[in-house]
């Protein structure tokens, strides 16, 4: 089934604090697949836990792929909700299981990285899009004329209105 497609013009609107956390790994040799098949196959469990609980933080994700190395965004509430994930059961056997297994051999790689986002301090647009990152984690609005430039989404929301009202 397609995506709905939002035709025009949209921008995301979040409230107080977005994190933004980067997760993957980059497949280095591709004949020691006993090596990178199990990092691969246990995020699917992890990311099908993290949609089915309710209220825990986590928003949404976006995939994607090229020939050696997987990368998937996830929006989170608070750095202290995808830390707590972190600590969870099913990614704590994860993360055990690969220091185990591969910790120290170089055919795998993994990463992430986290970015604390203020309010004001992000700027979106999304031109005849299916909901997509940001607005699909937070609040998916058409651009109004106080968001029409990168620059006025790139204020918090109170000085945006204001500045538009005046």
């Amino acid at each position: 089934m397609a995506a709905k497609v939002f035709p025009g013009r949209y921008t995301a609107e979040a409230d107080d604090e977005v994190v933004v956390f980067l997760i993957g790994m980059r497949v280095n040799k591709w004949w020691a697949v006993h090596k990178w098949l199990p990092v691969l196959l246990a995020m699917p469990p992890m990311v099908q836990e993290l949609y089915s609980q309710k209220d825990n933080g986590f928003f949404s994700a976006e995939n994607f792929f090229n020939l050696k190395t997987t990368l998937m965004i996830q929006y989170w509430r608070s750095e202290d909700e995808l830390y707590a994930y972190a600590k969870a059961p099913k990614h704590l056997k994860a993360w055990r299981n690969f220091n185990r297994k591969v910790k120290d051999n170089s055919a795998v790689g993994i990463y992430h990285e986290t970015y604390k986002v203020k309010d004001g301090e992000h700027e979106v647009i999304y031109g005849n899009m299916p909901l997509f990152g940001l607005a699909k984690a937070y609040q998916h609005v058409p651009v109004q004329p106080y968001t029409a430039s990168a620059n006025q989404r790139l204020r918090k929301k109170e000085e945006r209105r204001y500045v538009d009202s005046h």
